[in-house]
């Protein structure tokens, strides 16, 4: 392997981790930015529940009804 490639490499590497520490800042901002307005913990909460209700499927009632017999026996 040549070291242009390797080079080549390294350079699209640290460019891609330098978006996204970018993007993490962004994020971290953004959390601010609202933290008084909403509430962060139950919207993050919220929206990892509905990327995983996306993904059930056709299963996503026989989901809820494992939640609703779930909900008193788990805290």
């Amino acid at each position: 392997m040549s070291q242009s490639v390797v080079k080549e490499f390294i350079e699209k590497l640290t460019h891609l981790e330098g978006e996204m520490r970018l993007l993490s800042e962004d994020r971290k901002a953004l959390m601010e930015e609202y933290k008084d307005k909403i509430d962060i913990k139950a919207l993050k909460a919220a929206i990892r529940i509905v990327r995983i209700k996306s993904r059930l499927g056709d299963s996503e009632p026989e989901c809820d009804s494992y939640i609703d017999e779930i909900d008193g026996i788990v805290a």
